[in-house]
């Protein structure tokens, strides 16, 4: 079986007057598969057989109503079928009528529209072959973005069509036209369109934030009804025709590289058989940009695991180790993979779309020799160095001088209770920069210019080995987005 979105691409080749070879070959189905969606045929093992309809007889009959009075209700043509001896119910007079009005509609013509200047822009996916990485395959979609008045056309290739892929689509489309349009025409997909009941529509919460910051007004299609955005329909079937055969890529990058060429030279420099014009030239009327463009990279909150690597889309990319068990913010882009920690990047790497691959960068294993693994396992250890990258340094420079690691690391950390976190980092990196190395130094540098925060003792507990555990601190970012998640779900 093959999905919803491929057999509706499926039909739209085949209307846009694509061989079955050819669709077979670049959505990468078997031909016989192809042939049997487009006859509206669905692979089943046992064929039940065509049952007999009671209306059989009055179809005739029916089709003549209809043709005289196209607006004739179930209940009278009910009414003239029972006086024609019809024993059945009005509910198969209804599906007949359904169905044969549906019939007729897609035989009614339709009025061609053109929009003013800078108006509206069209927008669709089409499905491409997949991309080869290694052993694994990628799906590749084009977002289509069209100008409606001068059929300036951007084309965004992706590996997904999902909510961060459609508007880094659209802002780069924005970015190229060098303005934004007053209305953006989508079909129903889900990263546009939540719900739709009739003429009510419930549009993407997100993509209505994304749109937002351009004052851009969403507009919906009406289900099966693709001349509603057939500029766009036809700039996917041109984009198939004349940019797609022939044609070799490397990765993802590379066909973005060759289509913006293929834009630049050809698509949009062309005459256009509607207008006569070039697109390049037509362009005009749009908004210019806002100052603050929204955020459109694919965002996730994962775990530093003990490897010092996070994991993203299959994949594991190295950190720092000082952030090992700590909750990072991931943001990638089709290019780059970018790790923050309390809005400070750590990390970036080249994103990599091959699957089961670590990358890491040479720094970060560096350190990690430096400190030696088995200093990683103590706890206290870990506490330290979630203090952040003022921590690591120290850390290396104690492993470095052979001092006791644990006694100074336990000093230090109760040097962070008497006088907080701030001080002792302003204390570490006075140590750091006097070259003194050691935690009865940093004692006596807070001491001479730092104020104790508590006067007063902590609470000693009876069972020793408790009064040894210490915490990390809290990050308080972390308790806001339980506290948000919580009221989206109770709302």
């Amino acid at each position: 079986m093959i999905d919803k979105r491929t057999v509706l691409e499926l039909m739209a080749m085949k209307e846009q007057g694509f061989s079955i070879r050819s669709i077979a070959r670049q959505l990468q189905l078997n031909r016989e598969t192809v042939t049997r969606y487009l006859a509206d045929e669905r692979p089943s093992q046992n064929a039940r057989p065509v049952r007999k309809s009671k209306l059989d007889p009055y179809r005739e009959i029916i089709d003549e109503i209809v043709s005289s009075c196209p607006d004739v209700k179930a209940p009278v043509v009910l009414q003239r079928l029972r006086e024609k001896g019809f024993d059945g119910q009005i509910s198969i007079v209804r599906d007949h009528l359904r169905h044969l009005r549906g019939r007729l509609k897609s035989r009614e013509p339709f009025i061609r529209f053109e929009t003013q200047p800078g108006e509206q822009i069209q927008i669709d996916w089409g499905h491409f072959p997949s991309l080869s990485y290694g052993n694994y395959r990628r799906k590749l979609y084009a977002l289509c973005v069209v100008e409606g008045y001068s059929r300036m056309l951007y084309v965004h290739f992706s590996h997904s069509q999902d909510q961060s892929s459609l508007h880094r689509g659209l802002l780069e489309a924005f970015s190229y036209f060098d303005g934004i349009s007053r209305e953006i025409v989508v079909d129903n997909m889900l990263t546009a369109v939540t719900e739709r009941v009739g003429s009510i529509i419930r549009f993407n919460e997100s993509f209505l934030e994304f749109l937002g910051a351009f004052c851009v007004r969403p507009h919906a299609c009406t289900i099966r009804a693709p001349h509603e955005k057939g500029k766009v329909e036809s700039s996917i079937k041109y984009l198939r025709q004349n940019f797609w055969p022939l044609r070799n890529f490397v990765d993802l990058e590379d066909v973005q590289r060759q289509v913006k060429r293929w834009l630049d030279d050809v698509a949009n420099v062309r005459n256009h058989a509607t207008t006569g014009k070039r697109p390049v030239d037509l362009l005009q009327g749009l908004r210019p940009l806002p100052t603050t463009l929204p955020e459109t990279r694919k965002t996730c909150s994962p775990l530093v695991h003990k490897d010092f690597a996070v994991r993203f889309d299959s994949n594991s990319y190295s950190v720092p180790p000082w952030v090992i068990g700590k909750q990072v913010t991931l943001k990638a882009d089709d290019l780059r993979v970018s790790i923050y920690y309390k809005d400070k990047l750590v990390a970036c790497h080249r994103r990599c779309w091959e699957k089961k691959q670590r990358l890491e960068l040479p720094g970060h294993l560096q350190q990690v020799k430096k400190i030696r693994k088995r200093m990683l396992r103590d706890k206290q250890v870990m506490v330290f160095l979630s203090l952040g990258e003022t921590a690591l340094r120290y850390l290396e420079q104690l492993s470095l001088l052979k001092l006791p690691i644990k006694k100074d690391i336990s000093s230090l950390l109760k040097l962070r209770d008497e006088y907080g976190e701030m001080a002792l980092l302003y204390g570490l990196e006075k140590s750091l920069e006097k070259k003194v190395i050691g935690a009865d130094y940093v004692r006596n540098i807070l001491y001479q210019e730092m104020t104790l925060v508590t006067t007063h003792q902590p609470v000693r507990l009876k069972q020793e080995e408790l009064n040894d555990i210490i915490l990390t601190t809290p990050a308080l970012a972390e308790y806001d987005a339980v506290i948000l998640k919580r009221r989206k779900n109770n709302g």
